[in-house]
């Protein structure tokens, strides 16, 4: 991790909005370097209610060609901005969202749930009293609509008034959800769905008021404060369903430690708040306790606890030199960590930005919606005018009446049901993916995945674990050959003398060893050469075993033994295959390696499409070709050779063990050992493909039969409060059916 760099005022105007927006001059520990070298800044966006603030944010930082990213996250409320290191001034963005209407602080998972924590008890409060203020009102309405033609005029204003006394004291201090937020997306030059909203109260009340100030027969403040008490109950529901459908990544975040114990250099220990731990610094972590950062052991050695990480379920030993991650928690001894990483940087920190981005990209579903969406404000107050203009003027009600059915399309005609009906699916989807170990690191992945009919999968690393086991026993060998390569053996890191040596770990280790480039290893040994290598370097004519994984021992001109070894395939390789097979699914294993090698894996599979000995472009225009034909290519691979097939595809996976480049290439990691992700992730794709469409059909067929009905007046303000608030808890309520899955083993 980088030192932070300074944020730079613009201007002595700038600096000073700056300094009274965060609440300090020079928030240091905000700004971070990634591993590309650029500037990351990460803020909490305030005032932020729907898909078009979301836009109206991206929008103001379009002009800032500067910036490489500026993403905004609706679950989480974060906006990420990101440039070339020293090449942007961030006030200038930050001060570009505060013009429109916007707040902002720097990004706290903490300060996030305290601030949902707090609108969660101001949303049961406004709720309650405007309820309250319902049944009463209601109570006096009865009595006017019972009294009739027999009433007086006198009593019949006087109930007005008892009811003005009560509803407008409740919609001024209930109504404040949504005027705040509408009057200030006005004043920032922009409307958002609360200013129809707003306009559609305030319409009902300021007209019921004319009314009883005038001496009128009719008032409507019962339909006012039901209105906005419904209105309520929907605003509720809508943030307690999307606090719960809020992102892993978030979750992930606060799943860290606060702070940590630092250790200084004369061995006093100090307790710091986790933003003051810099790289280099040595921390302790007692047993019980979560690793604060991600570094190596210095000291101790104990079990770790790193399902967070890998989702691995068995604890793990660890000891000096070994590598910890923030977030997972010590078992058995105190450990000395030398910090490598801290907040954003580290494991996890990266895990919630790869699920942020998967749940807030722009796949073509989200850009439906957000296209459709974003003509709502213009048509919808349109439509509203139209709908007053046409009951006044050409059927010829009274203005009272026309108004009433004006506010009553305002209210029904607001997008909230289709705003929602992509990213409540993805942040879903990512969620229940990331409870199996799998990351999406694409936005549009499950968007690409749903259509699947071919999967390929590479071998070594993929199929196979990668890890090389004996297929002799130490019985079966010379113990003094064994020794003797396996102390040979201990001076490389080559995968099969690794394996070698395990095999034999407390042999003497053998010095003055030369490791000869694709060759092996060379040493005297007692006066006499000894080499420990390949077949034709050690002088063995090549023989029908073609596995390739195995070691020969020759010292002087006498061939002393044959190590062979063979990959572990994953225990559930067989069953993934059959499972894909079983859906019609074709199952293809394209692999660098040698025919028996991929023969034998493919045979105890159950893969009958294989194929040797191919290079990186040779599995790119198998998988071209494929894709002409018309197939939907799924590439699961891990190497550094898999790298441009994982591109090539339509979509593709990779384990967490797998090469940097493929990492970074794959639209999706699995964390476990269990090759069960890949059913995981088609199972999820094709369903969330079905939510989604269902969300749009929702959402459309709401607005075909609410939107006639409210323009020709056969839905009240009442009636359409209810009829939109219900719109989108269904459209929520369907997202979170994707919950209800098989967990992977």
């Amino acid at each position: 991790m980088n030192k932070p760099t300074h944020i730079k005022p613009a201007d002595k105007e700038a600096s000073t909005s700056q300094k009274a927006l965060w609440g300090f001059a020079a928030p240091d520990h905000y700004i971070f370097h990634d591993s590309q070298g650029d500037d990351v800044l990460h803020l909490m966006v305030g005032g932020m209610k729907c898909a078009g603030c979301m836009r109206n944010i991206e929008g103001s930082l379009a002009g800032f060609d500067e910036l490489k990213e500026a993403r905004v996250n609706l679950s989480t409320q974060r906006l990420i901005l990101r440039w070339k290191r020293d090449s942007f001034d961030p006030v200038l963005a930050i001060n570009a969202v505060i013009e429109k209407g916007f707040q902002l602080a720097p990004f706290d998972p903490e300060a996030l749930s305290s601030e949902a924590k707090a609108e969660n008890k101001t949303l049961l409060i406004a709720m309650a009293v405007a309820g309250f203020a319902t049944a009463n009102v209601m109570m006096l309405s009865v009595a006017v609509w019972a009294g009739g033609s027999s009433m007086s005029h006198e009593t019949r204003a006087l109930f007005h008034w008892l009811s003005a006394l009560i509803a407008l004291p409740t919609i001024m201090f209930s109504g404040r959800v949504f005027f705040r937020s509408g009057l200030n997306a006005i004043m920032a030059g922009r409307l958002n769905m609360d200013v129809p909203i707003s306009l559609a109260v305030i319409l009902a009340s300021g007209m019921s008021l004319y009314e009883t100030s005038t001496g009128g027969d009719h008032a409507y403040f019962d339909a006012a404060v039901s209105l906005l008490f419904f209105l309520l109950i929907g605003r509720y529901l809508d943030h307690q369903a999307r606090t719960k459908a809020r992102s892993q990544g978030e979750h992930l975040l606060a799943l860290q430690a606060m702070s940590a114990t630092v250790i200084g250099e004369n061995g006093e220990q100090q307790t710091m708040p986790l933003h003051l731990i810099t790289p280099g610094m040595v921390v302790l972590v007692a047993v019980g306790e979560k690793i604060p950062v991600d570094g190596m052991v210095v000291d101790g050695a104990s079990e770790v606890d790193n399902a967070l990480v890998t989702g691995e379920s068995q604890p793990i030993f660890v000891e000096k030199d070994s590598f910890v991650y923030a977030g997972t928690l010590n078992l058995l001894k105190p450990l000395r960590i030398e910090v490598k990483a801290v907040g954003e940087e580290t494991l996890l920190g990266e895990i919630a930005r790869l699920m942020e981005a998967a749940e807030q990209g722009r796949g073509v579903f989200v850009r439906i919606a957000d296209r459709v969406a974003g003509l709502y404000a213009p048509v919808v107050h349109t439509l509203g005018l139209l709908t007053f203009l046409g009951w006044w003027l050409v059927m010829g009600v009274v203005w009272q009446e026309a108004l009433l059915y004006a506010t009553a399309v305002l209210i029904i005609t607001c997008p909230c049901a289709l705003a929602l009906a992509v990213p409540v699916v993805q942040v879903v989807a990512s969620g229940r993916l990331m409870r199996g170990g799998i990351l999406l690191k694409s936005a549009d992945a499950l968007e690409r995945a749903r259509n699947i009919d071919l999967v390929v999968f590479d071998k070594t690393g993929t199929l196979t674990l990668g890890r090389l086991k004996p297929l002799f026993k130490a019985n079966e060998v010379d113990d003094a050959a064994l020794h003797l390569a396996s102390g040979m053996a201990a001076n490389s890191v080559h995968p099969l003398a690794k394996a070698l040596h395990a095999t034999s770990p407390y042999s003497p280790v053998i010095d003055n060893v030369e490791e000869i480039a694709g060759k092996g290893l060379l040493a005297v040994v007692g006066g006499a050469e000894v080499r420990l290598g390949s077949a034709k370097w050690c002088g063995v004519a090549q023989t029908s075993d073609d596995s390739g994984a195995e070691i020969w021992l020759k010292r002087g001109d006498k061939l002393l033994e044959r190590f062979s070894f063979s990959d572990t395939i994953r225990s559930d390789a067989k069953q993934v295959v059959e499972g894909l097979q079983a859906q019609g699914i074709k199952v293809a294993l394209l692999s660098g390696d040698r025919k028996h090698a991929v023969e034998s894996v493919a045979g105890d599979v159950g893969i009958a499409d294989y194929y040797f000995d191919m290079l990186p472009q040779d599995k790119v225009a198998w998988i071209e070709d494929k894709k002409q034909d018309g197939a939907k290519v799924l590439m699961v691979g891990d190497g550094l050779n898999d790298a441009p097939a994982l591109t090539a595809a339509t979509a593709s996976l990779s384990p967490v063990t797998a090469a940097d480049i493929s990492l970074v290439t794959a639209d999706m990691v699995f964390q476990r050992q269990s090759l069960n992700a890949v059913l995981e992730v088609l199972e999820v794709a094709k369903r969330s493909n079905g939510l989604v469409w269902q969300n749009f059909g929702l959402a459309f067929t709401y607005n075909i039969i609410a939107i006639p009905l409210a323009v020709v007046g056969f839905a009240t303000p009442l009636v359409a409060a209810i009829a939109m608030s219900t719109s989108s808890i269904l459209v929520i309520l369907n997202a979170l059916r994707l919950k209800v899955g098989r967990e992977l083993a």
